[in-house]
C-alpha cells in the first residue's frame, strides 16, 4: 500500500488568508437532505435486516431517492397541504436468499416512516406524503464483485476530504445545526427547513439564511417580524463564538411584507409546496458545500457500506486529513487527501492515495510528510471500522 500513497507539499495560501471564499449548507429540511436523510435510512434499515437475518451485509445500494414537491396554502394561525409529497425510493438490493424472498420493500418503507417521523414534527406521514418504493434486484455484474470477506471495490471512483474548516466554514455548520438543534427549544415557529449561504470577503462575513416558519404557530405578520427579530438576534449572539470578523446576517430575503409574501409553510418543510430534491444534490459528508475547496460529486447517502467506495473513501478521506492536522501539531496549517479506487480492487489497496500538506513557516515537511503517510496507511488498513459506525448513524454522510 505504501507505494500508492503519495504526498506532496501543497503550495497555496490558506483558506483564512484568501480574499475570498463562499460556502454553503443545506439544512435538515431542505429537500435533498431529507432525500439523503431517506436513503440513508433506508441503506441501514437493509443492513440491519441482512445482519439479523444472515449475519453479514448483502449488496445494496439506495442512493437515488426522489422527491416531488407537493402543494400547500399557509396561511397565518393554519394552513393545510391540499396534495401530498411524493417520496420514491429507488436503488438495488439483494431481494432474496436461497429462494427465500425477503421483506426488502416493507423494511424500506417502514424506515423512511420512522426517518420522517423522527425528524419532522409538523408532518402528517399519513396524509402529508405519498411513500412509493421501487427498489429492485441489482444487476449480475455489481452482485458478483460484492465479496464481503476480499472487500472489493464495487465503482471506479474516488473521494476527497480535507482539514480543518475554516471560520466560514465553521460558520455556516454551526448556524444551521443551532437552527434546528437549541433554538427548536425556543422558537417553535421555525419549521426544519433551513439554508445557509456564507460569502467571506476579507474580513467581512456575509451570511444568507433561509428559514421555513411553522404558520400554525405563526398569528399575524407582527408575530412573524418579532420571531425574525428573535432569530437575528439569537445568531449574531451565536455567530461570536466562531469569528471574531465582522458578520452581517440576511434572514429570509424573498419576503416582501407589502406584498403579503413571508416565508410560511404548513409543515416546516418547502417540499410541501413544489420544492422537489434528489440524494446527492446537497451537502458532502462533512456537512457542506464547499465550492472553494476539491470536492466529490458522488451521493454518498443511501450507498452500501461495505464495499462502495462513493461513500467509504469520501468519509475516509476526510477522516485521514484531520487526523493528519491534528497530529501536526500546527505544523500543517492544511491537510487535503484524494482516494481513487478501482472496481475489483481491495478497498484496503487504493488505486491511488493523495495526500497534500500545506505546511506552516519553517515547518519539516518531510517530518510531515512521514507522519501523514503512517496515517493514510492505518486508516486504510482500518477501513473495515467504518461499516458499523455507519449502520449504527455514528457516522454524517451529509
Amino acid at each position: 500500500m505504501a507505494g500508492n500513497i503519495k504526498v506532496e507539499r501543497y503550495e497555496a495560501l490558506p483558506m483564512e488568508e484568501r480574499k475570498t471564499e463562499i460556502v454553503a449548507r443545506k439544512g435538515l429540511g431542505h429537500p435533498d437532505s431529507v432525500a439523503d436523510g431517506l436513503a440513508e435510512s433506508v441503506s441501514r434499515a437493509l443492513c440491519k435486516m441482512y445482519l439479523d437475518r444472515y449475519g453479514w451485509i448483502f449488496h445494496h445500494n439506495t442512493d437515488e431517492t426522489q422527491i416531488v414537491g407537493g402543494q400547500s396554502i399557509p396561511r397565518f394561525g393554519g394552513g393545510e397541504v391540499i396534495e401530498p409529497v411524493y417520496i420514491l425510493l429507488v436503488g438495488r438490493a439483494v431481494t432474496e436468499v436461497e429462494g427465500e424472498r425477503l421483506p426488502y420493500r416493507t423494511t424500506a418503507v417502514r424506515a423512511a416512516r420512522e426517518y420522517l417521523r423522527n425528524n419532522f414534527p409538523n408532518l402528517d406521514i399519513n396524509m402529508d406524503v405519498m411513500i412509493d418504493c421501487r427498489i429492485g434486484k441489482g444487476s449480475a455484474d455489481l452482485r458478483a464483485v460484492y465479496d464481503t470477506k476480499r472487500y472489493l471495490a464495487n465503482d471506479t471512483s474516488f473521494g476527497v476530504g480535507f482539514a480543518p474548516f475554516s471560520e466560514a466554514e465553521r460558520l455556516t455548520y454551526e448556524i444551521e445545526r443551532y437552527i434546528n438543534g437549541p433554538l427548536k427549544n425556543e422558537l417553535k415557529e421555525l419549521g426544519e427547513d433551513v439554508k445557509v449561504m456564507t460569502c467571506r470577503h476579507g474580513d467581512e462575513i456575509n451570511v444568507t439564511v433561509a428559514v421555513a416558519f411553522v404558520s400554525k404557530y405563526v398569528d399575524d405578520r407582527d408575530h412573524y417580524l418579532s420571531v425574525l427579530s428573535e432569530l437575528r438576534e439569537k445568531l449574531l449572539d451565536y455567530s461570536s463564538k466562531f469569528t471574531n470578523r465582522q458578520v452581517n446576517l440576511h434572514i429570509n430575503t424573498a419576503d416582501d411584507y407589502k406584498k403579503g409574501i413571508y416565508y410560511l409553510t404548513v409543515t416546516g418543510l418547502s417540499m410541501e409546496n413544489g420544492d422537489d430534491g434528489s440524494v446527492g444534490r446537497g451537502n458532502r459528508v462533512y456537512g457542506l458545500i464547499t465550492p472553494y475547496r476539491p470536492m466529490s460529486m458522488e451521493a454518498a447517502a443511501g450507498k452500501n457500506p461495505v464495499t462502495h467506495v462513493g461513500k467509504l473513501y469520501n468519509i475516509l478521506s476526510l477522516q485521514i486529513a484531520r487526523k493528519i492536522v491534528e497530529e501536526g501539531g500546527g505544523d500543517v496549517l492544511e491537510a487535503y487527501v484524494w482516494l481513487l479506487s478501482q472496481i475489483g480492487r481491495p478497498i484496503t489497496e487504493p488505486f491511488m492515495a493523495n495526500v497534500k500538506l500545506m505546511m506552516a513557516p519553517n515547518a519539516s515537511f518531510s517530518k510531515a510528510a512521514k507522519m501523514a503517510r503512517d496515517v493514510a496507511e492505518e486508516q486504510i488498513s482500518n477501513i473495515g471500522q467504518l461499516t458499523m459506525d455507519i449502520v449504527e448513524g455514528r457516522i454524517q454522510v451529509f
